[in-house]
């Protein structure tokens, strides 16, 4: 029996010359199959962004990846095409809390991919009004990390805006140790914002006993001097050191491996369609009753509607008015929904949906 003749260096590179080819020219019709879809939503009106669609076709290249790729590079490499895709129908501006380089920016770029443009902006309330002039036509906006709670500033925002919340995005907060030269025996300051700082705290005392710690108004104006200086390492995201050209000394150096945060997505008011796994965002204003909370609660067990968050925020300027920010399983087209929505009406002084949209994957 004749044995196999193993394939040359030469042979193999050729055969992955041969399917580059082959997957540039499927992505090429994919992108002119994506024109004319663009051509046709823009006949019937419809926006460009079509997240319950986007989380269909994430899913079923994920329940479809025979292997060796993780789930995740599958993920960012089918975000891309479609984002490359997405750009070919219309260019969008995305706004996203500043500057460049931060957490806010990774989400937003792993929510659009690389093709979007992106507006850095220095508030969240520049965000909302971004969208609300069609200075952007979309943004992104923290909502809630594990260790730090609610981002009551995205919250105030969301109860007055006539934007509409169309997705939401997890992000695993992963600090980065970056500076211009990965060798670690170089490391003479580290800076950061405090926030991570004090995230990373354990890690630097144990790995960089007696290393100055500089604290800095952002992640990224610490990766900005550690591109200036020689000796300086800056804790960050991995986006950062990609964008400011710096060298990662160490990954995931955050004491907390369960720090998530967690973003919305932003746009004009329009419904998205049930994904058949949904959220949906409300703000319900109440006078203070005794029982009140618990009364709300009620319109939702009994229609055996999970509640996956609620907030209490005052009302300014109106005594003993309250905003509850409150998140539920479901769409407001599912029934039980609908029927609990119904009952809340009758109880609070107002109810306004932020938002029905797919749960991140």
């Amino acid at each position: 029996m004749a044995l196999k003749k193993k394939k040359s260096l030469t042979d193999l590179r050729s055969a992955i010359d041969d399917v580059d080819r082959r997957v540039l020219d499927l992505v090429a019709r994919r992108a002119r199959l994506a024109k004319a879809i663009g051509e046709a939503k823009a006949a019937d009106q419809h926006g460009v962004l079509d997240v319950a669609r986007e989380k269909q076709v994430l899913a079923a290249m994920r329940s479809a990846n025979p292997g060796p790729l993780r789930d995740e590079a599958v993920d960012s490499i089918f975000r891309e095409i479609i984002s490359a895709c997405r750009a070919i129908q219309s260019p969008i501006e995305v706004a996203f809390l500043g500057p460049p380089g931060t957490y806010s920016h990774e989400a937003a770029v792993r929510q659009f991919g690389s093709n979007a443009r992106f507006d850095s902006c220095d508030s969240i309330p520049e965000i909302f009004t971004a969208v609300e002039t069609s200075r952007a036509a979309f943004g992104v906006v923290p909502v809630e990390n594990t260790t730090e709670g609610a981002v009551t500033p995205t919250l105030d925002a969301l109860a007055g805006t006539t934007a509409t919340i169309l997705a939401e995005s997890v992000l695993k907060i992963d600090h980065c140790l970056m500076a211009k030269d990965a060798d670690r025996a170089k490391v003479r300051r580290i800076a950061s914002h405090p926030q991570p700082l004090g995230q990373c705290k354990r890690y630097l005392a144990e790995n960089f006993p007696g290393v100055e710690l500089l604290a800095t108004a952002s992640t990224t104006a610490a990766a900005k001097l550690a591109a200036s200086q020689k000796g300086t390492a800056a804790v960050g995201s991995g986006l950062a050191a990609r964008l400011y050209g710096l060298e990662v000394v160490a990954r995931s150096i955050q004491d907390n491996a369960a720090n998530v945060t967690r973003f919305l997505v932003i746009g004009p008011d329009q419904r998205t369609k049930p994904s058949g796994r949904d959220r949906t965002s409300l703000v319900v204003t109440v006078k203070d009753e005794v029982g009140i909370l618990e009364r709300i609660i009620r319109q939702f067990s009994r229609n055996r509607v999970n509640l996956s968050m609620i907030e209490s925020r005052p009302l300014v300027g109106r005594s003993w008015e309250y905003r509850f920010f409150v998140d539920v399983s479901g769409h407001v087209c599912d029934a039980p929904v609908a029927k609990a929505l119904d009952s809340l009406r009758r109880i609070a002084l107002s109810v306004k949906v932020l938002g029905s949209y797919p749960m991140a994957l």
